[in-house]
């Protein structure tokens, strides 16, 4: 879902063909599509620590001199599940991708969620 989704906010297909020529058609849907990017602005890794800790700071739960690139968000933060899942949300909004609940599910600690989203082709 979260690659289809990708690919249609880079590609645009026109809804109505004009009476045009040949050529001229070529240039028209040529002209409407938006090729996608090698992107180029990949996040550095340093930047996607520094975001990651910031998300998990800024949990009214939890202490921030706490956080390290290594915590563990129940072992040493004492959050539940359910405050699992809200970081994992606001991560989500903060570098603007979707996570599948299979991965979701498995970030449960600050290393994990920068390792995914640093290996995450469209995180931003």
């Amino acid at each position: 879902m979260a690659l289809r989704r990708a690919v249609l906010d880079h590609v645009r297909v026109p809804v109505q063909t004009l009476a045009l020529t040949g050529s001229e058609q070529r240039w028209s849907v040529l002209g409407s599509l938006r090729f996608m990017s090698s992107h180029d602005d990949h996040l550095t890794k340093e930047e996607v620590i520094d975001r990651v800790l910031s998300v998990v700071k800024c949990f009214p739960k939890v202490d921030p001199s706490q956080v390290t690139p290594d915590v563990h968000f129940q072992k040493d933060l004492g959050l539940d599940s359910l405050d699992n899942v809200e970081i994992v949300m606001a991560l989500e909004e903060e570098f603007k991708l979707e996570i599948p609940d299979k991965e979701a599910v498995r970030i449960d600690a600050c290393n994990l969620a920068i390792e995914y989203i640093y290996n995450h082709p469209m995180a931003s």
